[in-house]
C-alpha cells in the first residue's frame, strides 16, 4: 500500500506541484430530474428500464442488473442516462443521507431511466473524469458533508439544487485518477468478498432458525394464537418531537430495518417501551425486507415507539420466553403473505393477532434462544467475526479514500 501511495505521491509532485484547479459543479456541468406523474399502471406495464432510489443509496456503481420497468412515453425518450452521468437521491429522513450518489461507470446497450426523487449529474466535457473516480469522490466524506449542507427540512430533508451546484471538486489529472481507482478498487472487491461470504452466512442461519422454529403439532407442541399470549399497543407520531439532542431513540420502521444502526432521538418518551418487549414493522414498501421485522428490547427507559410500529408484551413470561417469542416472530410467514409485492402493505392488529404460535416446553425454548443467540451474534454482531472483519476494512477503505481524495487547491495570482 505504501509504495502504491508514494507512486501517487510522485505524480502529484510531477503533474500538479502547486495544486489541483477546483471547480462549482455549476461550470462542470447540468443536473436533470428524474421521471415524474408517473402511475402504478405505468410501472406495471413498463417498457424501459430505471434505476431506483435504493439502487442509488446501495451503490457507488449503478446496478445495472435490474428488472425495475416504467412506460416511457415519446416525450421522456431523451432523458436517458449516460454513461459517466452520477445519479443523486434527492429527499430523506436525515441530511447526511440525502444527495446519496451512484454513478454509471458502464457502457449499456439498452435505454436506462432515472426514478422520481431522484436527480442526475451530466458533465460538460466528459474527458475530464473517469466515471470509476467520480463514484468514490462523490461518496467521499468531504464531498458528502458539502453535499449534506445543501439539504434542509424538518422530518424530511430535500436538496437544494441552487446551492447544490455549488459544491465544489477537485479535477485530478487523468493518471492520478487511475491510480486512486485502481487502490480502492483493490478494497472494494475485498470488502465485497467478505460481504458476500456474511450474506452466506446469513442465509444459513436463517435455515437453520427456520428449522429450529418448525414444530409438529401432531408431535406435542402445543399451538395457540398470538392474541391469547401477548399484550398488544400501537406506538405513536414523533414528528414534531424529533430532536438530535433527545435522550430517547425513536423506533421506526428505519431503526429496526437496520438492526438499530439509524436512529432519531426525541427528548420525550412519548410511547415507552421495556425490557423484553418485541416492538414489529406494520408497514412497508412492496417486497421491502422491513415488514414484521422485529427488535427485541434490551432495557428500560431508552427507546419510545413510533407511529406503525407496534408492542408485543409476553403475558406469562413463566411460560413462555420472550426472546423465543421475538425469533418466532420477525418476518413470520403468516404475515408475509400479505405482502402482495404490488402495494404497500399495512398490518392491521388482527393480522398480527391471529397467527399461530407454537409453545414447546420452556427448557426446549431456552435451548433454542441459547443456539440462536450465538448465530446471531456471528452474522450481526460487529465484535465478533466476519461483521467485525467488514468493520474494520470499512474502516481502512474510509482512511485511504479519505487520503488518496484529499488534494491542495491551486491558488492562481491576484
Amino acid at each position: 500500500m505504501t509504495k502504491k501511495l508514494n507512486k501517487i505521491e510522485q505524480l502529484i509532485n510531477e503533474l500538479c506541484p502547486n495544486g489541483l484547479e477546483f471547480k462549482e459543479l455549476g461550470e462542470l456541468g447540468d443536473l436533470y430530474g428524474g421521471l415524474t406523474g408517473k402511475s402504478k399502471e405505468d410501472f406495471s406495464n413498463g417498457n424501459a428500464k430505471f434505476v431506483t432510489y435504493m439502487n442509488i443509496f446501495s451503490n457507488i456503481a449503478v446496478n445495472t442488473d435490474i428488472n425495475n420497468f416504467v412506460k416511457i412515453g415519446k416525450k421522456e425518450k431523451q432523458m436517458k442516462i449516460q454513461y459517466g452521468d452520477v445519479l443523486f437521491t434527492g429527499s430523506s429522513e436525515t441530511p447526511n443521507e440525502c444527495g446519496m450518489s451512484s454513478v454509471l461507470t458502464e457502457k449499456i446497450d439498452e435505454p436506462l431511466y432515472l426514478n422520481s426523487f431522484c436527480f442526475g449529474f451530466r458533465l460538460h466535457d466528459t474527458s475530464l473524469f473517469l466515471p470509476d473516480f467520480l463514484k468514490y469522490l462523490f461518496r467521499d466524506i468531504q464531498t458528502r458533508k458539502q453535499i449534506s449542507k445543501t439539504a434542509s427540512g424538518v422530518t424530511r430533508f430535500n436538496i437544494s439544487k441552487k446551492r447544490f451546484v455549488k459544491i465544489k471538486i477537485p479535477i485530478p489529472p487523468l493518471d492520478i485518477q487511475k491510480e486512486i481507482v485502481k487502490i480502492l478498487d483493490n478494497f472494494t472487491e475485498l470488502e465485497a468478498e467478505l460481504e458476500a461470504e456474511l450474506e452466506a452466512r446469513k442465509k444459513q442461519y436463517e435455515h437453520y432458525r427456520a428449522e429450529l422454529l418448525t414444530f409438529d403439532e401432531q408431535g406435542g407442541v402445543r399451538q395457540v394464537l398470538l392474541n391469547e399470549i401477548i399484550d398488544f399497543m400501537n406506538g405513536k407520531g414523533h414528528e414534531k418531537h424529533i430532536n438530535g439532542d433527545g435522550k430517547y431513540i425513536v423506533v421506526n420502521s428505519k431503526f429496526v430495518s437496520t438492526d438499530g444502526k439509524v436512529k432519531k432521538y426525541s427528548k420525550q418518551q412519548i410511547s415507552p417501551v421495556f425490557e423484553s418487549d418485541i416492538l414489529m414493522v406494520m408497514s412497508d414498501l412492496p417486497n421491502g425486507k422491513a415488514l414484521a421485522k422485529c427488535f427485541y428490547v434490551d432495557e428500560n427507559d431508552k427507546y419510545t415507539l413510533n407511529q406503525r410500529i407496534c408492542v408485543l408484551t409476553v403475558k406469562n413470561k413463566k411460560e413462555l420466553d420472550s426472546k423465543y417469542l421475538f425469533y418466532i416472530l420477525s418476518r413470520n410467514r403468516q404475515l408475509l403473505r400479505y405482502d402482495n409485492g404490488a402495494d404497500q402493505t399495512n398490518l392491521r392488529k388482527g393480522d398480527i393477532l391471529k397467527i399461530k404460535i407454537p409453545i414447546p416446553e420452556m427448557s426446549e425454548q431456552k435451548r433454542i434462544v441459547s443456539i440462536l443467540d450465538k448465530f446471531d451474534a456471528l452474522v450481526n454482531d460487529i465484535s465478533i467475526g466476519l461483521p467485525a472483519e467488514i468493520t474494520a476494512r470499512k474502516s481502512q477503505y474510509e482512511y485511504y479514500r479519505g487520503e488518496l481524495l484529499t488534494f491542495k487547491e491551486k491558488e492562481y495570482a491576484k
